[in-house]
Formats: C-alpha cells, sequence, structure tokens
C-alpha cells in the first residue's frame, strides 16, 4: 500500500532499523519506543488489523514474533517482555503490528500509560538493533 508507513519501511523506501526479514515478516525497532529494544513486527503484506490477516498465515507470523520476543529477552538481558497488538483504536500506523518490549521488574510500566523514550543518535539504535539480530541468528530460545 503505496501511503502506509509499514509498507515503505518494508520496502525499504523508509528507512529502519531492521532486526529481522523473513519471507512472511519484518521486524524492526519502533522509533519511538517504551524501552530500548522495543521491536515492532509487521506481516509483509499489507493488513491492517488481527482479522484482516488469513488464518493460514497466523501459526507463521506468530512463529516469527514468538522467535522475535526469545531474541529480544536474551539480547536485552530483561527479565520477560511486554507483547501486544492493537486493532484501529490505538493503532497509530494502519499496518498490523506486534510490539516487542524488554521488560524489567520496576521498570516503569504501568497500566496503560506508556511513556516513549528515544534513542540518543543512529549509532545507538543501530547497537540495538544488532544486538536483537544476533540474538535471532543465535537462534538459542533459552532465556538470557
Amino acid at each position: 500500500m503505496a501511503d502506509c508507513l509499514f509498507c515503505s519501511i518494508v520496502a525499504g523506501d523508509v528507512p529502519a532499523q531492521h532486526v529481522l526479514d523473513d519471507p512472511d515478516a519484518v521486524g524492526f525497532l519502533d522509533a519511538r519506543p517504551l524501552f530500548k529494544g522495543h521491536v515492532l513486527v509487521v506481516p509483509r503484506e499489507h493488513r491492517e488489523t488481527l482479522t484482516d490477516m488469513p488464518a493460514d498465515a497466523l501459526g507463521g507470523f506468530f512463529a516469527t514474533v514468538q522467535r522475535v520476543t526469545a531474541a529480544v529477552e536474551r539480547a536485552m538481558g530483561s527479565a520477560g517482555s511486554f507483547v501486544a497488538l492493537n486493532n484501529r483504536v490505538s493503532q497509530s500506523v494502519p499496518h498490523l503490528h506486534v510490539h516487542v518490549v524488554p521488560r524489567n521488574r520496576k521498570d516503569g510500566l504501568r497500566g496503560f500509560f506508556w511513556p516513549r523514550t528515544k534513542y540518543a543518535d543512529d549509532t545507538e539504535a543501530a547497537d540495538y538493533a544488532d544486538r536483537i539480530r544476533t540474538a535471532l541468528v543465535d537462534g538459542n530460545t533459552d532465556r538470557p
């Protein structure tokens, strides 16, 4: 879809810190992360919501989300993660995307008040993306 930001990222027309590029899904750092290492996983093909995704594609897509979740936890050395998706309401980009956010106890994330942060610069963002890519390549699903 020409006017979709995430489709433009998938196509390589808009730069992003990619951590995963699979045939069916792409993962990249959220430009305004809840915590550094916050990844968005999107289907390569434009789907606005979860209900727009073909049932036979869900298993592969969520298997990818599972891999990214393990990699984020490992790469960030976090105690756990927050995995979420919105359908229309609070969906800032109308393209299905799953948030994978590294979490630690007493990290300040409470309820639905989610303060956003920023990477210091592109170099710092690239370092976080590299750490997650490395954890994905390692393929080890063990916890950190």
